[in-house]
């Protein structure tokens, strides 16, 4: 996965399309999960279109602010468009939507990109290369992502994961990488050109990273 590994006392890992991918199953029984929940009138290409499309608007605002849109906010956001009556969402309806797509997203599970990552982490973790977890999140919280790193049985190789949902704070943002290295430091004290960053997007991983001080590799979607 990484040539020249060796040279590096700490490895950070992004996760979606870094080290998961979706599971092709899911976005289409979320949408229809959504349109049923809600009681959207639209047909369920529109509900997917819409969900699609301020999936990649959030994102965006992610990246350009550096803060973090929380998971609620973006279903508002999505639920006004499709034109329901927002007065009408309350917060525990929300909460219960969330808990039918965590059970959702564990029945189609995304899959590992690397099947053969648990023996690489294994193989860093005995070399003495401390490693963590940071994600931008948007639909899934991190504290479901980290149940499904549990399933897989690699939340024991990282040292820590970062999620943008539970600091505010969404890569490039000069604070989370900021945030990272301070986390490092708790385990060991490294030198920035001592961590690498691996990941697949060329704006919040790769130059993120970079313009912290950081070395980064960028995966080939």
């Amino acid at each position: 996965m990484i040539s020249n590994y060796k040279k590096y006392k700490h490895i950070s890992f992004d996760l979606w399309l870094t080290l998961i991918k979706s599971n092709v199953n899911y976005k289409p029984k979320r949408d229809k999960l959504f349109k049923d929940f809600f009681e959207i009138n639209f047909s369920i290409d529109k509900v997917s279109e819409t969900i699609r499309r301020y999936d990649l608007i959030c994102n965006t605002i992610n990246e350009t602010t550096g803060k973090n849109l929380e998971t609620n906010e973006i279903y508002l956001l999505i639920l006004g468009s499709l034109g329901v009556d927002l007065n009408k969402i309350n917060a525990k309806e929300l909460e219960e939507f969330y808990i039918e797509t965590e059970q959702l997203f564990f029945k189609y599970k995304p899959n590992l990109i690397y099947s053969d990552i648990n023996h690489f982490l294994r193989k860093l973790k005995d070399e003495h290369i401390s490693t963590n977890v940071l994600s931008n999140t948007a639909f899934i919280k991190g504290k479901t992502l980290n149940k499904l790193l549990k399933h897989y049985e690699l939340i024991e190789y990282f040292s820590f994961t970062i999620y943008s949902d539970e600091y505010g704070i969404s890569k490039p943002n000069n604070k989370i990488y900021e945030l990272l290295h301070q986390r490092i430091n708790e385990i060991k004290v490294i030198a920035k050109n001592e961590v690498l960053h691996v990941g697949d997007n060329p704006i919040a991983d790769y130059k993120g990273a970079i313009d912290y001080g950081f070395d980064a590799i960028l995966i080939n979607k």
